[in-house]
Parts: structure tokens; C-alpha cells; sequence
């Protein structure tokens, strides 16, 4: 009878533990881990990151930092860097499945660079990749080089738009997929387009900078194309001032500073970005066009027209001429508009 009751409380404690232990377990797994107030919160967990680093990341978003080890561990989670978005009320189960197979893309956005070290700066801010490798990965010579590429020409790679990565793409990773973006973009129809005009991709890129630079109107780009595509028919300077900022920039070394007014003795800087100076297209884009820009030159409008100026009756637009006799006189009303403002610089 001693024996008996020995063995039942045995069997009673027993139940007990496990009942305590599947407690416990139960709570661990599905109990909510969640301590931010918001609906949703966003982790960042960096390529190749250790337990260590997820806690640091991970731990102020938790209740229970412990908690949600005990169950990775459970469940053998490998720390995989991504961006990865946690909803209010989740628990160790669920944030565990997410950080597992749920990287969440994020949508990188660029525009109008002047340089290969801007573009690299700004990309560096949307993924993981930082601008140091980046730029690296832009300027690989065996790249450069498989592709035809040099560095005045490489920037015209790059397309400018909206486009979803990962956030823990590396450099080589973005790089690889705008070449991708680029192939696509320069589709047949727009390969016989620049046949037509007798121009290469990367001369129509380097043409379409120069437009996006002149004008901001997107409706007045392929007028503006159309002058300087007679221009170069005709083989005639481009004398474009855009081409000559760009060379100052260029020359200094600081694209940021501001150039308003070309001056004439601008006009005589010794670069073959100066347009002024050397006949036909600069060897390389002095900006990245977007796509509107590039279309306004394989769409260019068929004109008579070799000159513009800025149209100070209606800014943002301009004048354009036949002759250089009517481009004088439009151009007088733009300088004495200058000149009144006291843009020197």
C-alpha cells in the first residue's frame, strides 16, 4: 500500500512537471514577444551578423530577448541578413519564420548624378552595400572591360529609376543587375532608333545629358535634341554651355559648386568635355539622363533649328533660331535679362 502511494505521487509529480514544462514550452513559442507600440517595426540584420549582433539589433523590439533564443535555437534558425518587417502581437514562432523566409525588398530610387562616387554615395543610403565598394564595383577594370566601358562612359550604365533589391545586395550584386536593366532598356526598337541616327548607345547617352541639362521641360527635350543632332550633321560645335560647366566641375574637382552664368573665358578651358573647344560629343555623359531625355534624342523632333536661348518670357522654356541673326537678337533680350538679375557667377 506505502509502495502504492509512492508511485502514484511519483506519477502525480510527474504529470505535474510535464504539465509545467509544456507550459512553459507553449509560452516560449507562442506566447506574444513584442515590446514596440507601433503596428509593425522594421530589422535591419547585416550580412554574416553572429547571435550577438541580432541581439543588439533585435533585442529592443522583444519583451523577451531569451525567450526568442531559446526557440531559434529550437527550431536550428540561421541568421540570414535582410530587411525584415515584425507585426505587433508576433511571437517567438512567428518572428522566427519571418527572419527565416521573409526578407522584405525595398525600392531603390536614383537620379541625375553627375558622377560614379554620387551615384555610388546615394545607393550606399537605400541597401547594404556601403559607397566605398560600391564605387569599387562601378570602376572594376575586368567590368569595365568586358562591357567596352571606360570611366568618362561607365555612368551611362546606370538607368535611372525605381527598382526593388534586397537590402543586403552587395555592390557586386547591384552592379550586375543594372547591367541587366540596361539590356533590357536598349530593347531592338530602340537600338534601330539610334542606328538611324548614325549614334551608338553610349553616344546617345552622352547626347541625352547634355539635353536633360539644357532643359528641365520634359515636352521641349526633343526639340532641344533635334538642334544639336543638326549641329552634328552639319558638323558644327555643339557649344554647349552644360559641357563647359561640367568641365569646371571637373577641373576643380567639387561638384558642388554652382555655376549660374558661363562666362566667355570659360569658353576656353582645355577639356574634351568643352564643347566650345572640341567638335562632336563629349567622350562621356556630364550628368545621368533619365529616360525622358534619352527618348527625347532617339525621338528628337526634325527641325531647321541650330540655336536657343533661354526664353525669359516664358522660364524654363527657350527661343530657338534658324540663323545666327535671329539667334542674336534672341539672345541679346536673354543677356540684358541677366544682366539685370547681377548674375556674375
Amino acid at each position: 500500500m506505502y509502495l502504492k502511494r509512492i508511485v502514484i505521487a511519483v506519477l502525480l509529480l510527474g504529470v505535474l512537471g510535464g504539465g509545467v514544462f509544456v507550459y512553459f514550452v507553449y509560452s516560449a513559442f507562442f506566447s506574444p514577444n513584442t515590446a514596440f507600440e507601433k503596428n509593425e517595426a522594421t530589422v535591419y540584420i547585416p550580412s554574416g551578423a553572429d547571435m550577438l549582433e541580432l541581439q543588439q539589433r533585435l533585442a529592443p523590439l522583444l519583451e523577451d530577448f531569451s525567450a526568442f533564443q531559446t526557440v531559434a535555437e529550437k527550431k536550428q534558425y540561421r541568421i540570414k541578413g535582410g530587411k525584415y518587417i515584425l507585426k505587433k502581437g508576433m511571437n517567438n514562432n512567428e518572428i522566427v519564420n519571418i527572419l527565416r523566409s521573409a526578407n522584405t525588398p525595398v525600392m531603390v530610387s536614383f537620379n541625375n548624378q553627375e558622377s560614379l562616387p554620387a551615384l555610388a554615395g546615394r545607393i550606399a543610403t537605400q541597401i547594404e552595400a556601403d559607397s566605398s565598394s560600391l564605387l569599387a564595383s562601378f570602376l572594376d577594370e575586368k567590368f569595365l572591360k568586358d562591357r567596352n566601358l571606360s570611366a568618362e562612359t561607365s555612368i551611362g550604365l546606370y538607368i535611372p529609376n525605381t527598382y526593388e533589391f534586397f537590402w543586403n545586395s552587395s555592390a557586386p550584386d547591384f552592379r550586375n543587375r543594372m547591367v541587366e536593366e540596361y539590356d533590357r532598356f536598349w530593347n531592338q526598337d530602340r537600338m534601330e532608333k539610334a542606328a538611324k541616327l548614325g549614334l551608338s548607345p553610349n553616344e546617345v547617352i552622352a547626347l541625352a545629358s547634355i539635353v536633360q541639362k539644357e532643359s528641365a521641360k520634359v515636352d521641349e527635350r526633343p526639340r532641344v535634341a533635334g538642334v544639336y543632332l543638326n549641329r552634328l550633321r552639319k558638323g558644327m560645335a555643339l557649344q554647349a554651355d552644360p559641357t563647359v560647366i561640367f568641365a569646371l566641375k571637373r577641373q576643380l574637382n567639387n561638384w558642388d559648386t554652382i555655376i549660374r552664368r558661363v562666362l566667355y573665358r570659360d569658353l576656353t578651358i582645355d577639356s574634351p568635355y568643352n564643347t566650345y573647344k572640341y567638335a562632336g560629343l563629349p567622350p562621356g555623359p556630364i550628368a545621368m539622363p533619365d529616360i525622358s531625355a534619352i527618348d527625347a534624342v532617339l525621338n528628337a523632333e526634325n527641325h531647321d533649328y541650330y540655336y536657343f536661348v533661354a526664353d525669359v518670357e516664358n522660364f524654363g522654356y527657350h527661343k530657338f533660331a534658324k540663323n545666327l541673326q535671329q539667334h542674336n537678337r534672341n539672345k541679346a533680350q536673354y543677356v540684358r535679362w541677366i544682366n539685370s538679375q547681377n548674375i556674375n557667377r
